[in-house]
């Protein structure tokens, strides 16, 4: 699975729905560290498909997204378990640092 871009419209019922738990990267494609954690979130979405539901915000096209969940810095990663946010992490991280995280949700 590759990661799914949400938007003002369809964030909450994405997050809502989801009968897993999620990991949301909210980023911008001028961003550079946001850049740098792309493919690590790629790689995380394919090896727990099934498992993690995992989807991409760029802040710059939902807006109200970012500012309805304060997002003040990006990269910022979000990980939110029946629909309620869990924890955040801002800023560049590690491949393994990240799934330590989401080994906390599964």
């Amino acid at each position: 699975m590759t990661t799914t871009y949400l938007y003002n419209d369809n964030f909450m019922p994405a997050i809502q729905s989801a009968d897993k738990p999620v990991m949301v990267d909210f980023s911008a494609s001028w961003c550079g560290p946001c850049r740098m954690i792309a493919p690590i979130v790629e790689e995380i979405a394919e090896e727990y498909d099934g498992m993690l539901d995992v989807y991409k915000v760029d802040v710059d096209e939902a807006d109200a997204v970012a500012a309805q969940y304060e997002v003040m810095s990006i990269p910022t990663i979000m990980f939110f378990k029946n629909g309620e946010e869990q924890e955040r992490i801002v800023g560049f991280r590690s491949k393994e640092e990240l799934l330590r995280t989401v080994q906390k949700y599964l």
